[in-house]
């Protein structure tokens, strides 16, 4: 139990961030880390680390809360295995690693670490191993053996036919001369190394992992009796460019370089900072459509979106992604970058060709696809990457399609391809016309629309806005996911094809043969004038075959009492615009007659009063038309609800009697109290 408590405690510590923790001083992401690895661990003895190991490599983490959970790094399984933590080791016949290691100066503690290679190099210069063996106190980034190892033979070889300058500079860059500890490594510092006075980047990430010029931290704190020693991956090398310098001195980024000039980037890529480049090839401009990249190209604003699309706001080396982490553009998307295995991916496409060139300010991983943001992509394109090609071809067909690709500023309303599963309707002049209602005259974004907002088509029709609870609806049609805004036009996806309004309540009803009985009986109610005019309203109406299902002599009767008739309609009509889409799972609808219509949806199927509708959404310019089946009864006019109201209204009456009896009881028992307190206060 005590250690679940740890467990817990040291959860919400990470979640509530590097900066704070539930007691004491705040710990940086590297320490939760470890404590947590501490915590697993301690089954095993005092001062054990539980570690995660990727099987069929030599790599090893520490473990957070949902690695040990996922047991997996970089999409590949792990092993966990327990280790002495830093500072700590094994004792004959003890459990655990009850004994700390003790101190020495930093040459000795490179052998401890399992830094031995930088021993040995060490020793081959004349001045290095005197001063890491005497007073002072410095910082030494030390390479394991595995990486000196798998530094390129003809690198390796310049470094050690010059021990005492190629070799020693390049040890003395992995050097600080103050001991600094994992708590003082801060996300974006720089320090300052023995090697003229270049400097070393230092990242400290909040899923615990710390780089060195992108060198990720093994073992780190290891205190030494003049400093302190951190072990890492990589033999790191001095950053003499910038990123913009990078660019231009590559041969791959021959394309990338004119666009930067074009866009007038180059003075963010030069000046300070701390970015992520991911840099497109001149193969990934190859990738993309002449015509696009010429349109992108030629415009500046598409262009300078394009290219922030590809700097992340912090530098992000790659041995900091275990798993998928969402980072933010400078152009404002955001980008799903990952790693399976050794391929770093972005939105899960392993497109990184190559990886952490370091820059004075950041680092450029090379990708050989292009990303090119919405904002930066016309409608046809933006529609290309959508589940509406459907609607698209339909566009082509019809010779529509170009109002998608040029500079209109436009809103399409495209209808999913599951709209058309039953077959695609023949392209005439009126498929064109509605096709055309399918395109509003600017550039809408829907969290700015509002109901009762009219929209103005290319078609020549006005639509209505309609905001419900939990749908936004453009007349029957209702938005089925998030806009796609591109340079020129939005793309909403909606739920179904759009019927724009044809004429009032009154004018669907005459037009449509199965309502020629409620048409009769609308005159004789004297309702044809409101059903006319301005308005909003939902009207759930009778077909023929309703009425003719009612009994001759009712029918009769009901047609013959004009305010029973009357009533009876108002009650079919509810005083506000409800559409299919937005009704959800139910709806209480208020009628011109007075009592609410409960109207639901289940399963695609419309009822009202539990009645399925025969037919939904014919839309009106003062409302919304649903068939019905069924003559619809108020309340006051349905038996079991009469019997249901005399009943409820029974037991309030025996509920206030009930309660009048307590409180006069209670007042009974009092009273005596009562008395006895006027006594007093009169004397």
């Amino acid at each position: 139990m005590a250690l679940l408590m740890q467990l817990l405690t040291l959860a919400l510590a990470l979640a509530l961030g590097p900066t704070a923790t539930l007691a004491g001083p705040g710990k940086s992401p590297y320490q939760l880390v470890l404590q947590h690895s501490r915590l697993r661990g301690r089954q095993h003895g005092p001062n054990v680390c539980a570690v995660q190991k990727v099987i069929g490599t030599n790599k090893k983490y520490f473990t957070n809360c949902k690695q040990w959970y996922q047991r997996k790094i970089c999409g590949k399984s792990t092993v966990i295995s327990y280790e002495c933590c830093p500072g700590y080791e094994k004792v004959p016949g003890e459990k655990g690693c009850p004994a700390a290691l003790p101190l020495s100066n930093l040459y000795e503690t490179l052998g401890v670490v399992g830094s031995t290679t930088t021993q040995l190099y060490t020793d081959r210069t004349e001045k290095l191993r005197p001063e890491m063996e005497g007073p002072g106190s410095f910082t030494i980034f030390a390479p394991s053996n595995e990486a000196w190892a798998s530094l390129p033979a003809e690198v390796l070889d310049s470094l050690v036919s010059n021990v005492n300058i190629e070799l020693l500079n390049a040890l003395r860059y992995h050097m600080v001369d103050r001991r600094v500890l994992t708590d003082e490594l801060k996300h974006g510092m720089a320090l300052t190394s023995m090697y003229q006075n270049s400097n070393i980047q230092i990242h400290h990430y909040p899923n615990g992992i710390v780089t060195v010029n992108c060198a990720r931290l093994l073992k780190a704190d290891h205190h030494a009796t003049n400093g302190v020693v951190h072990l890492i991956d990589k033999v790191i090398s001095t950053i003499t460019n910038n990123i913009q310098q990078i660019i231009e001195i590559e041969d791959t980024f021959e394309t990338l370089r004119a666009a930067v000039a074009a866009s007038g980037l180059n003075t963010l890529l030069e000046g300070d900072g701390q970015f992520t480049l991911l840099a497109p090839t001149n193969e990934a401009f190859e990738k993309i459509p002449a015509e696009t990249l010429n349109r992108i190209l030629g415009d500046p604003e598409a262009l300078r979106d394009l290219l922030n699309n590809h700097i992340l706001k912090s530098a992000m080396c790659a041995e900091a992604i275990v798993a998928g982490v969402s980072m933010e553009t400078l152009e404002g998307t955001t980008l799903e970058v990952g790693c399976s295995g050794d391929k770093l991916t972005i939105n899960g496409k392993a497109v990184i060709s190559n990886k952490d060139i370091l820059a004075t300010n950041g680092v450029i991983h090379f990708i050989d696809e292009l990303l090119i943001p919405d904002s930066a992509k016309t409608l046809l394109e933006l529609a290309a990457d959508s589940d509406v090609s459907t609607a698209i071809d339909l566009l082509r067909q019809a010779g529509l399609s170009t109002h998608l690709s040029g500079k209109e500023q436009l809103t399409f309303l495209a209808p999913l391809n599951s709209v058309f599963k039953d077959g695609t309707p023949h392209i005439d002049a009126q498929m064109k016309t509605l096709l055309l209602n399918h395109m509003v005259k600017e550039q809408l974004a829907s969290k700015y629309l509002y109901h009762g907002q009219t929209l103005d088509t290319l078609g020549g029709k006005k639509l209505r806005v309609f905001v419900y609870r939990n749908s936004l609806c453009i007349e029957n049609s209702c938005i089925a996911a998030h806009d796609k805004r591109g340079r020129y036009g939005t793309l909403f996806t909606m739920d179904r094809m759009l019927t724009p309004p044809m004429g009032t309540v009154m004018d669907v009803l005459k037009g449509d043969n199965r309502f020629s009985m409620l048409v009769a009986a609308i005159q004789s109610a004297g309702l044809m004038e409101t059903l006319n005019r301005e308005g909003v309203y939902t009207v759930f109406a009778p077909t023929n075959e309703a009425f003719q299902a009612m009994p001759p002599e009712e029918l009769n009767k009901l047609l013959a009492n004009a305010k029973e008739l009357t009533n009876i309609l108002k009650y079919h009509i509810g005083d506000e615009i409800l559409v299919s889409g937005g009704i959800g799972a139910l709806v209480r609808l208020k009628s011109l007659q007075g009592d609410k219509l409960e109207v639901s949806s289940k399963n695609n199927v419309v009822s009202i009063n539990k009645e399925p509708v025969a037919e939904t959404d014919i839309m009106a310019t003062n409302g919304v038309v649903y068939a019905i089946n069924s003559i619809l009864q108020p309340p006051a006019n349905r038996p079991q609800e009469r019997g249901d109201e005399l009943a409820d209204s029974a037991l309030e009456i025996f509920k206030q009697a009930s309660a009048f009896s307590r409180s006069a009881q209670r007042s009974v028992r009092l009273a005596p109290v009562y008395q006895r307190l006027l006594e007093r206060m009169k004397h």
